[in-house]
């Protein structure tokens, strides 16, 4: 069973590998790039800050411990399970289109960048609660996933792996994130109920 997973895996990605244009290589090579996502990420901010104001800080710093966790984990189980990446695939290899020789590192089980990508998308729509915003967040992190098989760098099970556990640690992380602001506005109305009974 695992042996034919494996096979339809591999099959699927030199499938959707093989799907490829001079416009798409270059498209799919800058935007598998953290940097090139930066002005999406500024405006990110400014909506949080603009709904948020005084938590935006902390938002900022879930994010930044989310994406820790998620790139961290990731890279355990890559060095834990050994899964080579396509690109690096004796067998599998030879036979897919690379842009650019974007093949970088032996193993690939599971993506970070699927699992960052949807972390943050489950995080943020979670904090907007909008059906269109969370659309777009889910959108964008299923095509950062999908740059990673379009350039021979993760089987579609890596991205579905990393995908699932982004979707678990960002809805971990809001869960937690809630529980911190609960906890601490109950200190809050605890402290002002104690400073209105005590001037009396």
């Amino acid at each position: 069973m695992l042996e034919l997973l494996k096979d339809l895996d591999a099959q699927l990605l030199l499938f959707l590998n093989s799907c490829h244009t001079p416009f798409w290589d270059t498209v799919m090579f800058y935007s598998t790039k953290k940097f090139t996502w930066i002005p999406l990420y500024v405006i990110l901010l400014f909506f949080i800050f603009r709904e948020y104001k005084q938590r935006t800080l902390i938002i900022l710093v879930f994010t930044l411990i989310l994406v820790g966790i998620t790139d961290q984990v990731a890279m355990t189980f890559k060095e834990g399970l050994e899964r080579w990446r396509p690109c690096r695939d004796p067998e599998i290899g030879p036979n897919l289109h690379l842009v650019k020789e974007m093949c970088r590192g032996r193993f690939g089980f599971f993506s970070a960048h699927a699992a960052t990508s949807f972390a943050i998308a489950t995080f943020i729509s979670r904090l907007f609660n909008n059906k269109l915003f969370t659309f777009f967040m889910f959108t964008w992190a299923a095509f950062i996933s999908y740059t990673r098989i379009y350039l021979g760098a993760h089987f579609p099970g890596d991205i579905l792996a990393g995908a699932f556990f982004g979707l678990f640690i960002g809805w971990i992380n809001f869960k937690v994130y809630n529980l911190f602001y609960k906890n601490k506005n109950r200190k809050f109305r605890k402290k002002h109920v104690s400073y209105s009974l005590s001037h009396r």
